[in-house]
């Protein structure tokens, strides 16, 4: 009897802990794309990308080294596709983010979320309920709301490259889903491949633009204190202490818990944009925020109980290391 009174209280704080961590991860997330728009410049693209991914891969096996020695070779087949598409996201990301506002890049890419169901619908015939697309519209306007904010005009190349950014992630998502489904994978294993895959993908496009390795050397010694830290913050906290986090949170909360917290990221890409980007905010964009953040969380959580309503069906989109597309941002 007189345990019980101490076990709710660490109950209690160990919750708070497992929350904050996540929200961490989430507030680390929507930093990137400001953080990558301080660094990268449209002629410097590959050469940042193989910058921040190179020092990734070399943290990141650092820490899990022990655990390659039992790479399998369907692990590693997986990891080169998984990989070789990442790269795409990423040279969209930091290509449109380079163009567009920091704020409207991390709103945008979230419609991945309401992305992968739709092509889940396509691929499999799953049943979206009609909520669902309601859901899908209002996050859509939102969107032309962001990309109209400076008045009407063509939206920004930045706005579409992020756009068709968030089309690859669920692409990733969704192949993820099908190719890993019924196999025993080691996410630690497939997300260091996926990783360094990515990093030579990088340095052999960016050698055949005439870029080569040397360009890459010669970026970071033209870096100023500033964008070292900010590209050591992008690979240190963005990606392997984001994965670490995850790989200890998930296995102590719930999946819609984490999908929640992880979920805010847009939110702090906004604030981030807007507090220390010094991104305009006018009537449209703040709309536009609101109802992107309104859609993709309302059509989260409608996909979320279809999924739970029907456990046959394919789950929503990924949001724990397990699934490896969260230790990819």
């Amino acid at each position: 009897m007189s345990a019980a009174p101490t076990s709710a209280p660490s109950a209690t704080s160990s919750t708070r802990a497992v929350d904050l961590s996540l929200l961490a991860v989430a507030v680390t997330w929507g930093t990137s794309y400001l953080a990558a728009k301080e660094v990268a410049t449209p002629s410097t693209v590959f050469a940042f990308l193989a910058l921040r991914f190179g020092l990734s891969v070399l943290l990141l096996g650092v820490v899990l080294l022990p655990a390659m020695r039992g790479l399998r070779r369907q692990e590693f087949g997986l990891g080169v596709v998984f990989g070789a598409i990442l790269s795409v996201i990423f040279v969209l990301e930091t290509t449109g983010v380079v163009h567009t506002t920091a704020s409207n890049a991390g709103l945008i890419i979230s419609l991945t979320v309401l992305m992968t169901p739709l092509l889940e619908r396509v691929a499999r015939g799953v049943i979206l309920p009609r909520p669902f697309y309601g859901a899908t519209v209002v996050a859509v306007v939102g969107v032309v709301c962001l990309t109209q904010s400076q008045g009407l005009t063509a939206p920004r190349s930045g706005d579409l490259l992020m756009l068709a950014a968030a089309a690859v992630r669920a692409i990733h998502v969704t192949t993820i889903a099908h190719l890993s489904e019924g196999r025993e994978l080691d996410s630690r294993r497939l997300t260091l491949v996926q990783l360094t895959t990515a990093f030579v993908v990088f340095v052999a496009v960016g050698t055949l633009r005439g870029d080569g390795p040397g360009s890459v050397v010669s970026l970071l010694g033209d870096y100023d204190t500033k964008k070292v830290l900010l590209l050591v913050y992008l690979a240190l906290v963005c990606t392997l202490f984001a994965f670490l986090v995850q790989l200890w949170a998930v296995r102590r909360t719930s999946p819609s818990r984490v999908s929640l917290l992880l979920g805010t990221e847009p939110l702090w890409a906004a604030v981030a944009g807007v507090s220390l980007g010094g991104d305009p905010v006018g009537i449209l964009s703040v709309v536009g925020a609101i109802l992107v953040l309104a859609g993709t969380t309302w059509g989260r959580r409608i996909d979320e109980r279809r999924a739970a309503a029907n456990p046959g069906e394919p789950p929503p989109p990924p949001v724990a290391p397990a699934d490896l597309e969260t230790a990819t941002r």
